[in-house]
């Protein structure tokens, strides 16, 4: 029989990834999110599988800063995977906090597995480039000489990053995602694009997602962080913000394109 899940089990919003089927909440208390097979890359950012191994491999069950909620089962069929995880509230936590926990997390020691996510900025910008670049925010009047710098030289921004330490990375690092806590460390979510990245990826991600400045977020961060934070924030917001423009409702990438700016700046001149 095809899966399905149960009558009594209530969905849930959260988990959006490409390789995610539903989600859901057991009247016991457990999380179910179904798997569908998608990506078969096990270096892909969006491989299907990744987020199931992690699970299984307990590789951050027990990371300082960051960590999974307790996996209570993974289940295959030839339909997908059916992942059952402890249920995780949700906690309220500033910028600067979030900052910290993935600094103590970005300082941990984890052997880099096999399925583990590589390279994630490069293949996102090289959809981009399938889709035509930059060139709605150039239609829409919303460019900049530092935007299109950062398009012109993104293959020796992304040989910065490549020159970067390689720390472990959640690799969506929004507060969505970064969801309860355990003491002071985050119980976070949806660790689909989890792998080692260069240092400062997740707190760029987050620098997109929280109105802390960046200079607060580096100093509660800790460490060398500062270019890879500016590039892969700058990168990401400028790829996002140009995707909104040609989709039905933009929701709010471009308006923060607008406070990002001098991030942009920044990551244009890391990358010259």
């Amino acid at each position: 029989m095809p899966w399905k899940p149960s009558p009594d089990w209530r969905p849930l919003t959260s988990g959006t990834g490409q390789a995610t089927g539903g989600v859901w909440l057991t009247p016991d208390g457990q999380v179910v999110k179904r798997l569908l097979p998608g990506v078969e890359d096990p270096r892909h950012h969006a491989y299907w599988e990744r987020q199931a191994l992690v699970a299984e491999s307990g590789v951050v069950a027990g990371t300082p800063g960051l960590r999974a909620p307790a996996c209570l089962g993974v289940e295959r069929d030839a339909a997908g995977i059916t992942l059952r995880m402890e249920y995780t509230p949700a906690a309220s936590w500033t910028g600067e906090a979030l900052a910290e926990a993935l600094g103590r997390f970005a300082g941990c020691c984890v052997a880099e597995p096999v399925w583990g996510a590589r390279d994630v900025l490069r293949d996102r910008l090289r959809t981009v480039e399938l889709r035509g670049g930059w060139t709605a925010l150039t239609r829409a009047g919303l460019s900049s000489p530092a935007i299109e710098e950062l398009w012109v030289r993104r293959e020796p921004a992304l040989a910065v990053l490549d020159g970067l330490p390689r720390v472990p990375t959640h690799g969506d690092a929004h507060p969505v995602n970064l969801l309860g806590r355990d003491g002071d460390d985050v119980l976070a979510i949806d660790w689909e694009q989890f792998g080692l990245g260069p240092a400062g990826f997740d707190l760029g991600y987050l620098t997109l997602a929280v109105r802390t400045p960046l200079d607060d977020l580096v100093a509660a961060h800790g460490g060398d962080v500062r270019r890879g934070a500016a590039l892969v924030a700058a990168y990401t917001g400028v790829s996002r913000a140009a995707w909104a423009l040609t989709q039905p409702d933009p929701g709010d990438h471009v308006q923060r394109l607008g406070s990002l700016l001098a991030v942009v700046d920044e990551a244009a001149s890391h990358a010259s």
